[in-house]
């Protein structure tokens, strides 16, 4: 992750400069839709790629991608840095809403708790940082089904049928849990869909009285 500040504003583009004088670009496809920026404020974000053109490297900068958000977490969850807890998944719909799957080496540490921190202490500045994204943080398992029931939280699912080999999965939830499943505009399925790799396919449960 680097720090550097605004030196040129540009329609596609902005023209970041770190300490050293380095020039990096952020191009507007890595700029989180919501972010606004004033030339001469600091911003923080990662190295994406090295374009070389013509012997000219040219540094790309990104806020979007899933890996700044990571460092972002390394930042702010000293159990991280200390490899007391493993980062196992993370999907991002930038400045929308994100999830993320930790993991605790050591049975005294709860991993949610610690990446959340008291009263969100921990989690704050970094929603703070990415423009309001919420920011979802579940125990990761390796067991496919109640993986997938994590990553449909805040909805509680009542069953579900998982076609590993095709990365299927259909899930059945009360009347009340759909809306909560699919989230608003369809982006908590979504991104439950990119966090899992599984095609969710979400089904009312039928009161049979």
């Amino acid at each position: 992750m680097i720090s550097g500040e605004v030196y040129q504003i540009w329609k596609r583009e902005v023209l970041v400069v770190d300490d050293e004088n380095n020039e990096l670009i952020l191009p507007k496809s890595e700029q989180i839709p919501s972010d606004q920026y004033r030339k001469g404020e600091t911003i923080r974000a990662v190295i994406l790629r090295v374009d070389n053109e013509n012997n000219n490297p040219k540094i790309i900068l990104s806020r979007t991608s899933p890996m700044f958000l990571e460092r972002l977490l390394e930042a702010e969850v000293p159990e991280i840095n200390d490899g007391l807890i493993s980062i196992k998944k993370i999907a991002r719909m930038p400045g929308e809403r994100a999830k993320i799957a930790v993991e605790s080496y050591d049975e005294r540490i709860d991993p949610v708790g610690a990446c959340v921190g008291v009263k969100g202490s921990r989690v704050h500045g970094i929603v703070r940082e990415l423009c309001n994204e919420n920011i979802d943080v579940i125990n990761y398992t390796s067991n496919v089904k109640l993986f997938i029931q994590r990553a449909l939280s805040p909805a509680k699912v009542t069953s579900i049928t998982v076609d590993e080999e095709n990365h299927k999965a259909e899930v059945y939830l009360q009347p009340e849990e759909v809306s909560l499943a699919i989230g608003r505009s369809g982006l908590n399925i979504k991104l439950a869909s990119m966090f899992t790799e599984f095609t969710i396919d979400v089904f009312r449960v039928l009161d049979e009285n």
